[in-house]
């Protein structure tokens, strides 16, 4: 890992308050990712499944994780797997952790050998009636592959087939939708590192620059950073495919005049930031991007301000469309007879704006959460995000922040990233 030893503390707690969830007579498993092969001994880089990250910190491959709180034995309460480490290992692959090492990362006292799984697991499970697994549920979860987690499961359900299994999901979308302090302090790292990035692009860009010559930028800075990298693919589209919300491709030049969106978030111990920005490319806004950049402004900031405790994310997203709706008529995008005429199921302003404003983020960028009509609660993270696209002017405009709820309002990670328009253009006036 690149990332400084975050506290053990995060973990702890974590635990904790997912422990005192469970049914009496229960344990719950968790297990690591696979490592993905890609063809011959290729393989993709190991990216650790955030369910066990969350819980105990342990970032790499061939881990198990057993909570078992009413366990007979105080040393089964709390119990690491871990692929044993040795010589060989050490230098071809770099040495994995020992137990020392696990405890000081995740602060779980017991830890067996993989090879120990059997035994150990056989006494485990004759004194727990309830085992609690990660089904991995998500509402934009679109996964064919079978992951590590449920191949594992499958074999445990074939080995006792007589005990009661129950979702971990319920407790973790409720519990990892609320950020401990040390959460935060780690997101915001992420927004630092992700702020830094944005920092070095706004005194790059420059007309003739590629699209991919900006990745190579955020890159460079999120790596100096001890980041990994990026939170999750970057979209860089200047022009038009500032119109494309998913636009990946990032192989165009940036031409004088355009603007380019970045949709760029940097990692930082496993915790992601989400940030959009828009910037003109030789550095001034055309009078109509300022027009619409600072109407799609106006409506971040407001909704903003919405994001507080007692807030519900259906009722949110409901008063973000009005505010966009009275924007784009005042942009001439759409008009007034449109928002009469509208279908309820899809508004006028979808036309321009056909995305949700704010999702959950925190291990995971769409990061799990409450959407059953809960209110938000003081430590949920979300994003805010509104755009406007008109794909006949070659114009798509986005701004994104990082916001976690607080007892008395809000607070902004991503506050250090400048999106006001004298802001912005004061920065890239004085480049050397």
């Amino acid at each position: 890992m690149r990332y400084l030893p975050l506290n053990s503390a995060l973990f702890v707690k974590n635990r904790a308050r997912f422990a005192a969830t469970l049914a009496p007579k229960s344990l719950a498993i968790f297990h690591s990712n696979d490592i993905y092969p890609t063809s011959a001994d290729g393989t993709l880089p190991f990216k650790q499944a955030s369910d066990i990250f969350w819980m105990s910190g342990v970032d790499q491959e061939e881990s198990v994780l057993v909570v078992f709180p009413d366990a007979p034995k105080p040393e089964h309460k709390e119990v690491l797997f871990l692929r044993e480490t040795n010589a060989h290992i050490a230098v071809w692959e770099g040495a994995k952790l020992d137990k020392e090492q696990a405890f000081a990362v995740s602060g779980i006292k017991t830890v067996y050998w993989l090879q120990d799984w059997d035994r150990v697991m056989k006494e485990l499970m004759s004194q727990t009636e309830h085992v609690y697994l990660v089904t991995e549920e998500h509402l934009r979860r679109n996964n064919p592959v079978e992951t590590r987690t449920m191949r594992l499961n499958k074999a445990l359900k074939e080995a006792y087939p007589h005990h009661s299994y129950k979702r971990s999901a319920p407790a973790l979308n409720a519990l990892r939708a609320v950020k401990t302090e040390e959460e935060v302090e780690v997101m915001q790292i992420a927004a630092d590192v992700t702020a830094a990035g944005y920092d070095r692009i706004l005194r790059f860009l420059k007309p003739g620059v590629t699209e991919y010559d900006l990745e190579a930028e955020f890159m460079h800075e999120f790596l100096r950073k001890r980041s990994r990298g990026f939170a999750y693919t970057p979209i860089i589209g200047s022009g038009a495919n500032a119109c494309v919300l998913h636009y990946i491709e990032n192989n165009m030049p940036c031409n004088d005049g355009d603007l380019v969106l970045f949709d760029v978030g940097a990692e930082y111990g496993n915790y992601a930031c989400d940030v959009t920005r828009c910037f003109p490319v030789n550095g001034t806004f055309t009078p109509r991007q300022r027009e619409v950049y600072e109407a799609v402004l106006r409506v971040e900031k407001a909704a903003i301000e919405l994001l507080r405790p007692g807030a519900i994310l259906a009722e949110y997203h409901v008063q973000v469309g009005e505010l966009m709706t009275k924007e784009l008529i005042g942009l001439g995008l759409i008009t007034q007879a449109d928002v009469d005429a509208q279908d309820p199921a899809w508004p006028a302003y979808k036309k321009y704006f056909m995305h949700g404003t704010s999702h959950y983020l925190g291990v995971d960028v769409h990061d799990y959460g409450l959407w059953d009509g809960s209110p938000m609660q003081e430590g949920m993270v979300f994003t805010c995000e509104p755009g406007i696209y008109i794909p006949e002017e070659g114009l798509g405009i986005r701004i994104e922040d990082d916001i976690v709820i607080t007892k008395e309002g809000h607070i902004n990670l991503t506050k250090a990233i400048p999106k006001e328009v004298d802001e912005i253009e004061a920065i890239m006036a004085g480049r050397a």
